[in-house]
């Protein structure tokens, strides 16, 4: 079970992975393509439906040609 403040953070990565992936000009396909992850799990992760591993975060900031660091650079609560 995800709790709601997780919920709440998860969905502040989804919407700031989509920022990124869209500053960058791509698509879902094409982020799914270049990072080697599922298009209908990178649409989950950015609604914020899905938990990622760190595997799955890494080979998104590859895909993204972003340091990892940088993934979790956004403004949330915890």
């Amino acid at each position: 079970m995800i709790y709601t403040k997780d919920k709440d953070y998860l969905i502040s990565f989804g919407k700031h992975l989509k920022k990124m992936r869209e500053g960058k000009g791509m698509s879902q396909e094409e982020l799914a393509n270049s990072a080697e992850v599922s298009l209908p799990q990178i649409t989950r992760i950015e609604r914020g439906v899905i938990n990622p591993t760190i595997c799955t975060i890494k080979s998104l900031s590859k895909g993204l040609s972003v340091e990892m660091s940088f993934m979790f650079e956004f403004d949330k609560e915890l």
